[in-house]
């Protein structure tokens, strides 16, 4: 199968293209490697993947964003399917930069749903976010609850990609998944994630930010289960038959929530770093930070019944995996 990554140079993009390659795929990876966080480790996880086999790996560093470029950058390449996991990232960032978010998440979702279009994609699998639920307080959050009240601009972002991809599912009966990921971590993953500032610090001696006084829950799930449910979604299309998919549209468009179905509280967490690092966490406790919410818990029922999707990795043991990662890749 011939797949287009968006992001591959993201967390989540190189763990799903390296698997998509090592399933004997062929994958066209796509990403403009923007400095919101350390290109250096962009780079490294785009040399893993052509290093695993550069004959089913091709990077194109283009911005998504830009129609012209993105058509001009992939004329006369061909590709059944589309992964677009590529996106402005975090919420606190939207309050410092909202038309980053303008650019990447709303223009270039239509660019990707426009190219499908042309291309007559078979499935466009594209990643929304857990952040969709804002405040909603009736736990755990089910795919068929409305997301209405989106507490940052990033979410307020995937919610109208959500909404995007109805319309074209309804319109041009483009088949689509959208998957909202529940705070994603392990090894490769993203600096400005609580996992890596949390073991950056405690190694460093360095006093961590616990905001709301820990007082935080969040279903963490492990990269290894995310990208199972990515590709076990990629390969299975919606069908276009009438019938109500999870999350509503009676179109060829699914919504799924991807997480560990735990709500683990933060201080667990801090325990557990705390634990594979081999010391204590000096503490400094914050309020609530704008556009945070104070718990997220995926109902993950709807991808387990269509998907057989089943995460298999626990917080006791993701913790020390991402710890010894870290270490790893600083030299520690």
């Amino acid at each position: 199968m011939r797949i287009l990554v968006t992001g591959a140079a993201g967390f989540i993009g190189y763990h799903v293209a390296a698997r998509l390659i090592a399933r004997g795929d062929t994958v066209i990876g796509i990403d403009n490697l923007n400095d919101y966080y350390s290109v250096a480790l962009k780079r490294a996880r785009l040399e893993q993947l052509g290093g695993s086999d550069g004959e089913r790996f091709r990077f194109l560093e283009l911005d998504f964003a830009d129609r012209s470029a993105l058509d001009a950058s992939l004329s006369g390449l061909e590709f059944d399917r589309i992964v677009h996991l590529g996106a402005q990232a975090g919420v606190r960032y939207s309050l410092e930069n909202p038309h980053a978010y303008l650019s990447s998440n709303l223009a270039g979702h239509l660019n990707i749903l426009e190219l499908a279009r042309a291309r007559g994609t078979e499935h466009l699998v594209y990643a929304s976010s857990s952040s969709v639920y804002g405040g909603n307080t009736e736990l755990p959050f089910r795919v068929e609850d409305r997301v209405d009240h989106p507490l940052s601009l990033y979410a307020a972002t995937k919610k109208a990609d959500e909404l995007m991809s109805e319309t074209y599912a309804h319109l041009y009966r483009l088949p689509q998944t959208g998957l909202r990921f529940f705070t994603v971590y392990g090894p490769w993953g993203r600096p400005d994630m609580a996992m890596w500032l949390f073991t950056k610090a405690i190694l460093e001696g360095d006093p961590i930010r616990v905001f709301n006084g820990g007082d935080m829950r969040r279903d963490f799930t492990y990269i290894d289960d995310v990208v199972a449910g990515v590709v076990a979604c990629t390969l299975k299309a919606p069908l276009d038959d009438g019938a109500p998919k999870a999350g509503g549209s009676q179109a060829p468009h699914a919504i799924y929530n991807i997480g560990n179905h735990r709500a683990e509280e933060l201080g667990r967490l801090i325990a557990l770093i705390e634990q594979a690092c081999g010391r204590d966490a000096i503490k400094i406790m914050e309020p609530m930070q704008p556009g945070d919410v104070h718990a997220t818990y995926a109902d993950i029922s709807a991808i387990q019944r269509d998907i057989g999707f089943v995460p298999s990795t626990s917080l006791d043991v993701g913790v020390p995996l991402f710890v010894d990662w870290y270490r790893s890749y600083h030299g520690l």
